[in-house]
C-alpha cells in the first residue's frame, strides 16, 4: 500500500513546523528540517514526512560518510535515486541546499566593511543614487563595522521623504545592529541639506545615545554625488558621540 501522509495529518506535537515556531530551528532533527522542505511523505506503508525525511538520511548514509556532508555535494539525479523523491522534492532539497551556502558565504567575516563615507555611499547606491523619488534608508552594522544589511524605510514624492525615528531603530534593532549609517536621496542632485534633514538627524543623534546604537553618519545622494553630514556639519560635535 501507497499514499501520501501530509504533515497536517500529524498530531500537533508532531508536526515540525509548529515544533519549529514554538522551539526554534535549532531544536529540530535534521530529519524534521527536511520533512517541512517536502510537506508530504511517500513510500510503503504509513510513511510520514517526518519519515522520508529518516529515509533519505538513511540512504544518504549508506556508505557510512555523514548524509549533511553528501547533500552538500549532491545532484539531482542522485537524490531522485533515492525512493520517495521525484524532481519536486529533489529541486526543493536541491534550492534549500544552495540557499544554505549563499547565507553561509556571508558570514560576518566575508561582509563588507563599512569604515568610510565613500564605502557607505556605495553600499547606498543602487537604492538612492539615480531615484527619481526621495527615498529614505540605513545601513545596518555590527561592532567591527561589518554590513548585516540594508533597507529602505520610506519612498516619498519627487520632494520629500518621511522617516521616523521609531521606524529607523525598530529595524536596527531587530537585525541585532549595533551601529547604523543612514541616508537619503535629493533626486535633483543638489546634495545640500534642508532645514528638516539637519533636523531628523539631529532627532537621531538624540535617540541613538539614549538606545546606544551609535549613527555614524547621514548621507545625502544624488545623481553620482554625496555629501556626508558628518563631515560637513557640527551635529556630531553637538549631539552625537
Amino acid at each position: 500500500m501507497v499514499y501520501n501522509l501530509r504533515i497536517d495529518d500529524l498530531p500537533i506535537s508532531e508536526r515540525p513546523r509548529e515544533r519549529l515556531l514554538d522551539v526554534g530551528s535549532k531544536s529540530l532533527s535534521n530529519a524534521e528540517l527536511i520533512a517541512i522542505l517536502l510537506g508530504t511523505g511517500q513510500g510503503k506503508g504509513k510513511l510520514s514526512a517526518v519519515g522520508l525525511g529518516q529515509h533519505i538520511l538513511q540512504q544518504l548514509a549508506k556508505d557510512q560518510r555523514d548524509p549533511l556532508d553528501v547533500l552538500r555535494e549532491i545532484n539531482p539525479q542522485e537524490l531522485m535515486a533515492i525512493p520517495g523523491i521525484g524532481p519536486a522534492k529533489a529541486t526543493t532539497i536541491l534550492a534549500a541546499i544552495e540557499l544554505g551556502k549563499r547565507v553561509f558565504q556571508l558570514r560576518p567575516n566575508q561582509r563588507a566593511i563599512i569604515d568610510s563615507p565613500d564605502a557607505a555611499a556605495a553600499a547606498f547606491s543602487h537604492d538612492l543614487m539615480w531615484q527619481t523619488q526621495e527615498r529614505f534608508a540605513i545601513l545596518m552594522l555590527d561592532v567591527k563595522n561589518a554590513l548585516i544589511g540594508t533597507r529602505v524605510i520610506s519612498i516619498g514624492t519627487a520632494t520629500e521623504t518621511l522617516a521616523h525615528p521609531r521606524e529607523i531603530f525598530r529595524e536596527a534593532i531587530r537585525q541585532g545592529a549595533t551601529k547604523l549609517i543612514i541616508a537619503h536621496n535629493h533626486p535633483s542632485g543638489n546634495t545640500e541639506p534642508s532645514t528638516e534633514d539637519l533636523d531628523l538627524t539631529e532627532q537621531l543623534l538624540k535617540a541613538a545615545q539614549f538606545l546606544d546604537i551609535p549613527l555614524l553618519d547621514h548621507l545625502i545622494l544624488g545623481q553620482g554625488d554625496y555629501r556626508s553630514l558628518r563631515q560637513t556639519t557640527k551635529l556630531w560635535q553637538e549631539f552625537g558621540a
